[in-house]
């Protein structure tokens, strides 16, 4: 097989599987600017006869979709920011910084990794709901302020920075404090920006936790949402995938937008220390 050809051959996989694989994300959007019941002809359409904005208009007015959307960017805004910032704090404290327990402290952390996050979810529960954070967005907040694996990735990635600079810092007479904000946290910029997408994805599409803490309707977030207005229009084939759609493409769009980041920090923290 000459090279031109395997060449041809390669690429010609890799696009056969890339249909494959967005095929029914453009159907979803397909199917959703469809009439209703016109998905549900046979065999089923793969372009709307005539294009409607009608499934998009009945979620926002009268399915309450417009609510759903902004709690999931209330919840998973908040859950980014202060998750980020006590990830950042923990992981350097573990790279950097000596104190008791330090080493068996983070094999702690690091066995966390091992554990279904569903085996924590009722002790979870039991000790949010004499707090009062039952249905209530801080019982979704509260148990994602810190995660193992943020800790992990950011202990990894700070490992890197030399500890000659940090000494220099002691010796001119900065605090700790001074030294975290104005020269470790330039440095874990990269870092910053990937687990801010990682973190943010992750708080958007939960559905377990959300499901089984927010009890109110009013405090829904759209994968939960979603699942309502499934219960209500099972045979409303387009309504659904208009709901897919709003709930999927803003943060399909966001990792495309910052997937090079998103990836240069996996990369950089996977050989960091």
């Amino acid at each position: 097989m000459t090279p031109r050809l395997a060449k041809a051959l390669i690429n010609g996989l890799l696009i056969g599987g890339a249909i494959v694989a967005l095929f029914p994300m453009l159907w979803m959007v397909s199917v959703s600017l469809m009439q209703p019941g016109e998905a549900s002809n046979l065999p089923p359409p793969l372009l709307p006869a005539q294009a409607t904005l009608h499934n998009y208009r009945e979620l926002f007015l009268r399915a309450g979709m417009g609510r759903y959307w902004l709690n999931s960017l209330l919840v998973s805004s908040a859950i980014t920011v202060l998750s980020l910032a006590f990830n950042l704090m923990a992981g350097y404290a573990f790279a950097k910084l000596r104190f008791g327990g330090r080493d068996a402290l983070f094999k702690g952390v690091v066995g966390m990794l091992a554990v279904p996050a569903q085996v924590a979810m009722l002790p979870l529960f039991l000790l949010l709901k004499p707090m009062g954070l039952v249905n209530h967005y801080g019982g979704v907040i509260v148990p994602a302020l810190a995660s193992a694996f943020g800790i992990f990735l950011v202990r990894q990635y700070a490992r890197g920075i030399p500890d000659e600079l940090l000494e220099a810092a002691r010796i001119d007479g900065a605090g700790e404090l001074c030294i975290f904000v104005r020269i470790v946290l330039p440095l874990l910029k990269p870092i910053m920006v990937t687990l801010s997408i990682y973190t943010f994805l992750t708080a958007w599409n939960d559905f377990m936790w959300p499901l089984i803490v927010l009890t109110g309707q009013d405090h829904y977030t759209l994968p939960l949402g979603l699942a309502s207005l499934a219960r209500e229009h099972a045979t409303d084939t387009e309504l659904m995938m208009a709901g897919s759609v709003v709930t999927v493409v803003p943060v399909l769009l966001l990792f495309l937008a910052l997937q090079r980041y998103y990836l240069e920090g996996l990369l950089l923290g996977s050989v960091k220390g």
